[in-house]
């Protein structure tokens, strides 16, 4: 029995002082791309972060150690909608509390990540904690960065009304080779978090770079009890206004959902139009014409000076290592004509390459979900923009179960763009995508 206890204390103590077990992820909003909510289409067109009736950015935070705390305050004005909470990314996997109650868990820190407070929230002040988890269960992932120091990225409150609009997705495709135009599909995905049925009126305006409109309608949706639904329409766009590097056209898409007769939110979206596909051989071709990939590997914090200064050196595209991508960065490539790889958090090369039981993560079982969850997150977030012309399962990571099933799932998405994996040596986990 004593013999029991000290092995059993033994493996206590190396839990507590090594790596913790993995945990997947609790409490969060499904992934999507950048949404922020405004009062009004002024309001909505001059966003860019900017505080309003319906957006408050988190500052004033008090660290102590690993625990951040800050204090809101929910207005009258958020009455009979809902409160999320947006955390752009975190040194580690970390926990959620509101008012003293668990809100969240989050197991991969290094993704936006946005969570539903409407019930743990009241009006008036309330108190937020942030505690970033030391040792780091996800450690094991994330070579990159070596015993990373507490840190906590923007963060931000919005309130959308109860049916709001949660994505925006694009779809864009050409009939025939010889059409001098594509058709592009925008998908608005409306959510209700109502318990009861909800109608509300989704109304949408898409403008062409000269002002023209390219698509303007509006339709009654109604959804029961926390449903969603995607509202669809079409647009014809025409070869000289599709996005490419030499000529980064960008469409600006206007949203609003009107309730009872009242306007309960705007949004206001910059998407730009093009097709890309790869051939079997591995050619990119962009709007169906073949483009050579010149590839510079670059951190994500990489700022704008430097994207233009490698793009004046004759690098058309910039493969990000794994880390925490600002929405900005994305914005730039788009603006600038700059294609984007993006890599999914997972760098697990201080494990080495073994596959066996114990040895690198890539082929335990226990990881495939965290695994899975980091594609899909760094997948969402940039699927809107154009200059994403393909996605990284990961990087030097070896190989094994957990790409595999990550390759397999990423796949049944309805997309053309690939998905790759540099270091997969040949093995039919990445798709072929020549680059220079």
């Amino acid at each position: 029995m004593r013999k029991m206890l000290s092995t059993w204390m033994a493996l206590v103590l190396c839990g507590t002082l090594g790596a913790q077990e993995y945990t997947p992820s609790q409490g969060l909003e499904l992934p999507r791309g950048h949404v922020a909510p405004c009062p009004t289409r002024e309001e909505a067109a001059a966003a860019a972060g900017r505080n309003n009736r319906y957006f408050t950015r988190l500052d004033g935070w008090n660290r102590e150690g690993g625990r951040f705390t800050a204090r809101f305050t929910v207005p009258f004005a958020w009455a009979n909608r809902q409160v999320l909470l947006h955390v752009d990314h975190a040194s580690g996997d970390y926990e959620v509390r509101v008012n003293g109650r668990a809100a969240a868990r989050n197991s991969n820190g290094s993704a936006p990540a946005e969570y539903n407070l409407t019930r743990l929230v009241h009006e008036g002040a309330n108190t937020l904690e942030i505690e970033l988890l030391q040792p780091s269960a996800t450690a094991a992932l994330e070579s990159w960065q070596e015993s990373p120091a507490p840190m906590l990225g923007d963060a931000w409150l919005m309130s959308p009304p109860t049916m709001y609009v949660r994505d925006v997705l694009v779809k864009n495709s050409r009939a025939r080779a010889t059409d001098d135009f594509l058709t592009a599909e925008v998908g608005i995905v409306v959510k209700t978090a109502a318990l009861n049925p909800r109608t509300s009126r989704i109304y949408y305006e898409l403008l062409a770079p000269d002002g023209t409109t390219a698509a303007i309608g509006h339709n009654d949706m109604t959804l029961d009890m926390r449903r969603e639904d995607t509202l669809r329409f079409l647009a014809r766009i025409p070869d000289t206004l599709q996005w490419n590097a030499a000529r980064p056209a960008r469409y600006t898409l206007r949203l609003k959902t009107r309730h009872e007769g009242r306007d309960v939110e705007h949004l206001e979206f910059h998407p730009g139009f093009r097709t890309a596909e790869t051939t079997a051989n591995g050619r990119l071709l962009v709007n169906g014409q073949p483009v050579a990939l010149r590839v510079r590997e670059v951190r994500p914090d990489i700022g704008t000076d430097e994207i233009e200064a490698l793009r004046d050196q004759g690098y058309n595209t910039l493969r990000l290592l794994p880390g925490a991508a600002n929405e900005s960065l994305y914005d730039t490539c788009d603006s600038l004509g700059v294609y984007l790889i993006v890599t999914a958090p997972v760098d697990t090369r201080r494990s080495g390459l073994s596959r066996r039981k114990g040895g690198n993560p890539s082929n335990d079982p226990a990881w495939q979900g965290a695994y899975i969850e980091r594609a899909e997150a760094a997948y969402h977030t940039a699927k809107r923009h154009p200059s994403v012309i393909g996605f990284a399962l990961a990087r030097q990571s070896a190989n094994g179960i957990n790409l595999y099933e990550t390759y397999l799932h990423m796949k049944r998405l309805d997309e053309t763009r690939p998905f790759v994996y540099p270091d997969a040596e040949g093995e039919w986990n990445s798709d072929r995508l020549l680059t220079e």
